[in-house]
Order: C-alpha cells, then structure tokens, then sequence
C-alpha cells in the first residue's frame, strides 16, 4: 500500500499505554489474544472480535461474531466500511476507542477549503452533481476533528445551497436547553445575536422526527406560521434536527442540535432534491459532529491520562518502601496497580526491636482511592512509630475514616515480627493471612470488622509462633479474585497451593498464567516474610 494512502489505528484502552498500529497488512486482525495484529485487553472484547480487509470499496471492518458486538461511530456493525475519523469501538459504545487516521496526512488542512467548489456547482451543476458533490465533502470533512470547523463549514455550505440569509447552528447545552454554537450571514459575517429567530419553528424541529421547512410564511398554512415569524417579518426558515445515531433502531435518536436556516427579504425555493440534499447535509453533519465529540473526548481523556502517570509517579515515590535489614527475617512484596494509580499498599517499619508489616486495600479504584491510600499509610506509620498497640491503631483509623464520612473503607492486616518468631497480627476484613510452614499451609483465622465503617469497633489482636523457614503471605484480593477469561475466580484454594512455590513472583506467574489474556480486574499486591533464626540480642 502506498505510503500516501496508508492508514492506521489510534488505540485507547482505559488503564493501558495509547497505540498507533500502521495497516500495513491485510486481514488485519483485532481481538483480545494476544496473537492479535492489535490486541485490546478488555473484558467486553471477545478473544477473535473483528477484522479489518482491503476490498473493493476500500477498508471493510467485519465483525468476527463477538459477543457484545463492534460499533463505528456509536453504531452497532457487522460489516462497515471504514474511513479516516471514523470511531470504532469493541464490545459497546462505550467500549476501547479505535480512530481510523490518514497517515502521512498534510497538517493543518482547512474543512473549509472546499467551498469553492460549492459555490461552482451551485451556479452551474445539477442537482445530482450538487448532491454528489456534498457526499465527498462529507468524507472530506470526516478527516478533521474540530466541531468549530465542521460547524462553520455546515453552516457555509447550507447558506450556498439554499441562497437565504442568515445561518445558525445550536447545541444541546446538556441541561435541556440548546446554545448558539455558529452564526453566519450569506455573506460571510459572524452573527451572535441570535434574538430574532423564530424559536417556536426550533422547537418542532426537536420535537418531531424529521426536518422543518416553510419556504414562505406568507403563503403558508396558518398552523405552520408563528407569531414569532410574524414578528420579525421572517419569510423563509428551514429547520433540521442534529440527530445522534441510536444503536438501538426501536427508540428515538438523541437530538444533539438544529441546523436553522431563515430569510426576512424573500421566500426560499427549493427543488424536491434540495430538500433532500439538506436532509443528507444535515445527517452527515450530526455525524461529523458525533465523531468530532468522540475525539475531543479521547484528547480529553489522553490528557486525563497523562496527569494520572504523573500522579502515579508521585504515589509509587510516597509508597516508596526502604526495605529493612534484620538479621532474623528475608522480605519481599509486588504491587500491581490494575489502573495507573491504585488503592492497595503496603509498608515495612523496622521499630521497637520489631518488623512491622502492614497491606491495606481501600474500597474502589482510581484517584479517590489513592489519595485515602497515601493518607492512611502515613497515618499507620505515624501510630506505629508512636509505639502505638495494633489494637489501639485499627481504632484510630477507623475513627478518623469514619469521621471524614468519605464514602470508602479499607481492610488491612498489620502483623509485627519479634526477634522469637512471635507474629503479634491484626486482620481488619481482610484476606487471611497464610504461613507456609513445611509442606503445610496455615491459615491465620482470626479477624475483626474493616475501618470506616462503622463509628464504634473493639479491634484484637492475635498471636501465632512461626518456626525457622516460616513463610508469612499477605495477599489482597485482587489475587484471591483475579477472573479467568471465563470469569472465572482464582479462589482460596488456588493460592493457598500457590504459596508453596519459592517466591513472591512465581506465586504472580501462577495467578497471571490462570488469568490469560483477561484483564485485571482489580490491584494485585503480595507480601511474603520469611523467618529465620534470631541472632543473639547485644546489649
């Protein structure tokens, strides 16, 4: 394929790096395998999803009989041809982003620098030539993703056409009301005063399910005049609706804003394929804007990306754990956040003559959940160098979540390692801790409620005897409840035959070899202590 005529795939997939895949052959394949030409780890995405292949007509996205289905442009397909600007999303309309793009394109090409061509055929062409003529426009103008541009360019193209004299486009201000968007007079000025139009003919172009048109109010049916026309001596409006395509062909597509065209100087005449034209314009142009929206929300959600890894630059350094070296216990530990920023932590304290272990997991993901992460290990790092009691510890924390009434709560375990082998531990809610002793494998049974969630809480702590060669395990369950492509979960069972194995990242390799190419679903951390013998104490 001809590097001027080659096209590629942008990829945005929520809590995975951007892609920008060049088709440079076909079939192209797309699909959650990871032998796919472009893999895409998301549950709604079927493992063969679809694929892209060069016919005829140019580029054909075919879906492969997924589950949840593939859409372009929010509309569900089975086969579609594609075109750069075109939106393709896997699994639903609100699935991974896929922006078929121009590669090699010219930077900086103006929508607008079509309308000499217009202004052309609306002297000389038919009407079949008019019309043939705005359908490559269309796919022209599909290449660019301002809706300003798009906007002025419609408004443009529909005053050339129709030959009346003012031009408005609004947008749905998403509070039920619409907002000026563009404004322009036939010959070119910018209007923002949009005072004197006939609202009433706007309202039933929203409310009715096709365009509005009077070409001459003065000899129109009384029904289809308003008071509003009369007036300010209007004599000609055209009225479209800007309707989003439904995926759903049973209900009613959203309105997303009107096209409104009217003259005050002479009635308008327009031929039966001049009104249709203006319908086609106006279908193409509610697409254009709906692809234009899906773009502006993928620049937007890029930037969101972007501060989230700086954000969780500054968390991993906050969370930043200086490994102690005691003579009497070996440590490691893995934390996989399933986004950019997570709620599980962990932390190891070297105080008092003790290891001090503490793994938490805050309720839900994302920012909300990091920020309560960093607060409440500074927190437990502060009572646990205060020589604070587990107990008294658990209590302090949940007092204060609870207190600041955020919505989360957190399980934990706390466990301090003495020189003997004595593991004084606390479980809030959380996942039972295990210790591989040996061929066997205890689970540590005592437990109390999660913090923040209830006012008043009498926490106890527990004791247990680890032997030299114990192996304490503290897991969150982002590991018990790791699913499987089938949806299936890991279990307790699992892991406690997991835990056998040598280290911390065989135990992640066991997990990630069970869950496939399924995503993770969740944070995954895994603590491990491993007890040796204590060395004399020198006074």
């Amino acid at each position: 394929m001809d590097t001027q005529n080659q096209f590629a795939l942008h990829v945005v997939t929520e809590g995975m790096p951007d892609q920008h895949l060049v088709l440079d052959h076909f079939p192209f394949t797309l699909g959650r395998l990871a032998d796919r030409d472009c893999v895409v780890a998301d549950k709604s995405v079927s493992r063969e999803h679809a694929m892209i292949v060069l016919e005829d007509d140019g580029l054909v996205l075919v879906d492969q009989g997924s589950r949840f289905g593939t859409f372009v442009n929010g509309e569900r397909v089975e086969r579609r041809v594609v075109h750069p600007g075109d939106i393709i999303q896997l699994g639903s309309d609100l699935g991974p982003t896929l922006r078929m793009v121009r590669e090699g394109g010219e930077a900086g090409s103006s929508a607008s620098g079509i309308l000499p061509d217009l202004k052309v055929l609306t002297k000389t062409g038919s009407d079949f030539e008019r019309l043939k003529w705005f359908l490559a426009a269309a796919r022209r103008l599909n290449e660019f993703g301002a809706i300003d541009e798009i906007l002025v360019s419609l408004v443009e193209i529909t005053l050339q056409l129709t030959k009346v004299e003012r031009g408005f486009v609004f947008l749905n201000d998403g509070e039920g009301g619409m907002r000026l968007a563009v404004g322009r007079t036939l010959n070119g000025p910018v209007l923002e005063d949009d005072s004197n139009i006939s609202r009433s003919a706007i309202q039933q172009a929203i409310l009715g399910q096709s365009k509005f048109i009077v070409t001459d109010t003065l000899s129109a049916e009384s029904q289809m005049t308003s008071e509003s026309m009369v007036v300010h001596n209007i004599r000609s409006v055209i009225c479209i609706p800007l309707r989003r395509r439904s995926a759903d062909a049973g209900s009613a597509a959203e309105t997303m804003g009107v096209l409104y065209l009217d003259s005050r100087l002479h009635a308008g005449r327009l031929t039966l394929v001049e009104h249709d034209l203006l319908e086609t314009i106006a279908k193409e142009a509610a697409a254009l804007v709906e692809n234009a929206y899906l773009v502006e929300s993928e620049v937007a959600a890029r930037k969101y990306r972007t501060e989230l890894g700086i954000a969780a630059q500054i968390q991993q350094g906050l969370m930043k754990v200086q490994m102690p070296k005691l003579p009497y216990v070996e440590f490691a530990a893995r934390s996989i956040p399933c986004l950019e920023i997570g709620g599980d932590f962990y932390d190891v304290i070297e105080a008092h003559g003790s290891l001090y272990v503490i793994i938490a997991d805050i309720s839900g993901k994302g920012i909300s959940a990091a920020l309560l992460a960093s607060t409440l290990q500074g927190m437990l790092y502060a009572l646990v160098m205060a020589e604070s009691p587990l107990p008294e510890i658990a209590s302090v924390a949940n007092q204060f979540l609870f207190a600041k009434d955020v919505g989360k709560y957190a399980t934990m375990v706390m466990a301090r390692v003495m020189q003997d082998g004595v593991v004084e531990y606390m479980n809030c809610g959380h996942v039972k801790p295990l210790v591989v002793s040996g061929d066997q494998v205890v689970k540590l049974q005592a437990s109390n409620l999660v913090v923040g969630l209830l006012p008043s809480v009498a926490y106890e702590s527990s004791r247990y005897q680890m032997q030299h060669g114990d192996r304490l395990l503290l897991v969150t369950d982002g590991v018990t409840e790791a699913e499987n492509v089938e949806g299936d979960f890991y279990g307790d069972e699992a892991l406690e035959a997991a835990v056998k194995l040598p280290s911390v990242e065989a135990i992640l390799s066991e997990v990630q070899a069970f869950m496939g190419s399924a995503p993770s679903s969740d944070d995954c951390t895994i603590v491990e202590v491993r007890y040796g013998e204590a060395q004399p104490v020198v006074s």
